[in-house]
């Protein structure tokens, strides 16, 4: 479901860099970035390997410090607040590589999520009884993300494709207002990336996305809005229409197939 791009540009920012920039000593990961995400807006992240998409992720996420500029989260200046800080804000993300519990089911993963973001800790299981609305929750995310069959299964039972679908439902767990999706649709097969696509565009439209992805066919069919980074920088942003016919996209990334589209 989308939203209209008229109530996306009306609405203030939700996260705001200002001058973000992130060194690794001599190496400069991220280098001045401006960004405003408004409340419903769909963005994707695109670059070459080494452009610094994850490590912005990382500093707008909380895990690591940035260099220099600020970041405001909801309005409130999270630039040195620690990532729990910001998941309970709202704040959820996915990684590269699937966090998950391999010998827990589908359901105990998604609960401890919702339990984690709640206490801040995971702590041991409760009884049913008394988290029976955690649980209730967790069942609703498995089903968001079509893994209502499988709330009994084993993790290490789980696809490749379920896996990351789970990732995502463990971030859904909280709630939250902005999610940030680390390349979700790596290693997926083609029906598993139409399963994740489909599985995207049907988020409710008052979640804010934010995602890194290298396959155009996902991250242009989900994105309303593109930043292109290079060697730390914001070099290009634009509609996915935009991005497709600019010349400078094409020479950094896209190739030609994308251009005739």
């Amino acid at each position: 479901m989308a939203v209209a791009a008229t109530s996306i540009e009306s609405a203030e920012p939700i996260l705001r860099l200002r001058g973000i920039g992130r060194r690794f000593g001599g190496l400069r990961a991220v280098d001045g970035v401006d960004l405003a995400l408004r409340a419903g807006e769909r963005r994707t992240i695109l670059g070459p390997n080494g452009a610094g998409k994850t490590t912005l992720f990382n500093v707008i996420a909380g895990e690591f410090e940035p260099t220099e500029g600020t970041i405001e989260l909801f309005g409130v200046d999270v630039t040195y607040r620690p990532a729990r800080e910001r998941a309970k804000m709202g704040l959820a993300r996915t990684y590269q590589q699937s966090r998950v519990f391999a010998g827990l089911s589908v359901e105990d993963n998604i609960y401890l999520a919702a339990l984690g973001i709640r206490t801040g800790h995971a702590f041991p299981f409760r009884s049913s009884k008394r988290d029976g609305p955690l649980r209730a929750k967790a069942r609703e995310a498995a089903g968001e993300v079509g893994l209502e069959h499988r709330l009994d299964s084993m993790v290490s039972d789980l696809s490749h494709g379920e896996r990351r679908q789970l990732s995502i439902g463990m971030a859904r767990a909280s709630e939250p207002k902005l999610m940030m999706l680390d390349e979700p649709a790596a290693g997926l097969s083609r029906a598993e990336r139409q399963t994740l696509t489909d599985l995207l565009l049907g988020l409710p439209p008052d979640v804010t996305l934010l995602l890194i992805e290298h396959d155009m066919d996902v991250a242009l069919r989900v994105a309303q809005s593109v930043t292109m980074m290079h060697e730390g920088r914001v070099v290009v942003e634009g509609t996915p229409k935009e991005i497709r016919a600019n010349p400078r996209v094409h020479e950094l990334y896209l190739g030609s197939r994308y251009g005739n589209e």
